[in-house]
């Protein structure tokens, strides 16, 4: 595993989705503190590989180090994409991209942060979800996507994300989950963990959402306990566009989104600020700036592009 040198902050944020130009230009005046901060990038850079490349060539030449997670955004195959890649082909087009650039991926070892607040293990996730956040009321797959679709609140994710060569995206959550189980199974006892995933691990920071059948799109209850068994410092998602900071059973959950532009007005700070993981900020109780869509990087039916 390779460490940090003892300086320097730990720094996070997601749903960068700079096909908004509002949006590439908060990442091009995105800075480090110091020399020795690492950024975590939680997902949802932007739908085309070509912009996915230019902000993350650009991150990784400011950061002492970037470490990415997936959001279903890469993974769409897009119309505007020159590159055709689906499923698992266009997942590991993308890892190569990241290697290519220094990027830390889901697929490489995990590093271990050493500067203030640690040490700890960054581990970025790559998990889908499973529709196992389902509605009130539905008990199965089929019954949450019938009343999804009455109420037009469906992820777009239906139509652009291909699991192929799996049979279903709940049953490549399941085999990501697995093997990612099995990897945080042998970090040792001793280290805490910094846990990095597109989607939280808990179905909690859904309770706000303005749709609550969105949830679907959101994660898995696999991981529900994942927050207790890898002692985690901090579990930092995004994909909701809510930005906040929520407690859960005495671990810090951290949704720290950009979000559209649209979104941003509602908030009390200004959009694009990297949240800092460790060390934790005194301030990082706020709470958030109220229901939202849930979705950031799902794209919603209506069609809300989350």
């Amino acid at each position: 595993m390779e460490s940090s040198e003892g300086r320097g902050r730990l720094l996070a944020i997601s749903d960068l989705h700079i096909g908004y130009p509002e949006n590439r230009a908060l990442v091009e005046r995105m800075r480090p503190t110091s020399d020795e901060d690492w950024l975590l990038v939680a997902g949802d850079v932007a739908e085309t590989v070509a912009d996915i490349r230019w902000a993350l060539k650009l991150l990784a030449g400011r950061f002492r180090k970037v470490i990415w997670a997936p959001g279903n955004h890469e993974l769409w195959t897009h119309q505007k994409d020159t590159v055709t890649l689906r499923g698992v082909e266009r997942y590991e087009h993308l890892v190569a991209l990241c290697r290519e650039l220094g990027v830390t991926t889901p697929e490489d070892p995990y590093p271990i942060w050493e500067g203030p607040g640690g040490p700890a293990v960054v581990a970025p996730l790559f998990l889908l979800y499973d529709y196992s956040f389902l509605p009130a009321g539905c008990v199965t797959k089929e019954q949450g996507l019938a009343y999804a679709h009455s109420t037009g609140i469906v992820c777009t994710d239906e139509f652009l994300l291909h699991p192929d060569p799996y049979p279903s995206r709940e049953a490549w959550c399941r085999a990501r989950v697995a093997e990612t189980e099995r990897r945080l199974a042998e970090i040792p006892d001793d280290l805490p963990t910094v846990l990095v995933n597109h989607y939280p691990l808990d179905r909690h920071p859904m309770n706000v959402l303005r749709y609550p059948e969105f949830a679907m799109w959101c994660g898995t209850r696999l991981t529900a306990d994942w927050h207790r068994r890898f002692r985690v410092a901090c579990m930092v998602y995004g994909h909701l566009h809510i930005p906040r900071t929520t407690h859960h059973e005495g671990v810090r959950f951290e949704e720290v989104s950009v979000g559209y532009p649209r979104e941003w007005g509602p908030r009390p700070g200004p959009p694009g600020r990297l949240r800092h993981i460790l060390p934790m900020e005194v301030q990082a109780g706020v709470r958030g700036s109220g229901p939202g869509f849930g979705g950031g990087g799902g794209g919603l039916r209506q069609r809300h592009d989350r």
